[in-house]
């Protein structure tokens, strides 16, 4: 059998090709940071806590998977703040949305009956079955149900990109980042930003269609009508 040797790779021996070499590496650095100064910059001053954030109509509560059907701990740490935010009159609709590409995970169904088991009143939410991540879920908040403001719900981990991406969408937002267990899956979650930021930099630039538009919904304008009309 033939040995294959991996080869190391050459480093430039002169300095003027050493110092080509660091300023790309350099180069290659600030332009992967870029994305994420981008994304606190554009989130800026927006982000409040259940406690301060200003009174509005709609708080968006973003999926974070299921277990066996029901909410995982940290999307239920969402829909908590949610049921908060409503049980304090500091919004009157809850627009949940996430994932349902598929007939056995139901992401917006599930978060509309743990809402409902914690206080919220069907008719004030509002389900988005398309909200396959957070540009789509922000575009559609804005084009599909009409939403111009809201208050987002996340973990801080995702929290700055929300806000970057449904401002950049056209919705005017305060972000609500709720406390999450410092376990694998925040370790994970606080790791992904650092990739989705690119990915969030470019949405925000090339603002594509989400995988799924479809016809304009008014059931946010429903809702708010049988609230008796938007928060004064």
């Amino acid at each position: 059998m033939r040995r294959v040797t991996l080869r190391r790779p050459r480093l430039p021996r002169s300095r003027r090709g050493q110092r080509r070499l660091v300023q790309a590496v350099m180069a290659g650095c600030v332009l992967a940071l870029l994305p994420a100064t981008w994304m606190y910059t554009a989130a800026g001053d927006r982000l409040r806590t259940t406690a301060d954030v200003p009174r509005t109509d709609v708080a968006v509560v973003f999926g974070a998977g299921l277990w066996e059907g029901e909410p995982s701990p940290y999307l239920a740490h969402r829909l908590d703040a949610a049921a908060t935010l409503y049980r304090e009159g500091r919004v009157e609709v809850v627009l949940v949305t996430g994932d349902n590409s598929r007939e056995d995970y139901d992401e917006p169904d599930a978060m509309r009956g743990y809402l409902t088991r914690h206080g919220v009143p069907d008719g004030r939410i509002v389900s988005d079955y398309a909200g396959f991540d957070t540009w789509d879920s922000c575009v559609r908040a804005k084009k599909i149900f009409g939403v111009d403001e809201a208050v987002l719900i996340s973990q801080g981990f995702h929290i700055r990109r929300a806000v970057a991406l449904c401002e950049a969408a056209g919705v005017a937002s305060y972000g609500v980042g709720v406390d999450a267990v410092h376990d694998a899956t925040w370790y994970y979650g606080g790791a992904r930003e650092i990739f989705a930021a690119g990915k969030a930099a470019l949405d925000a630039v090339f603002r594509p269609d989400p995988r799924f538009l479809g016809p304009r919904e008014t059931g946010v304008e429903r809702a708010l009508a049988a609230a008796g009309g938007p928060l004064g």
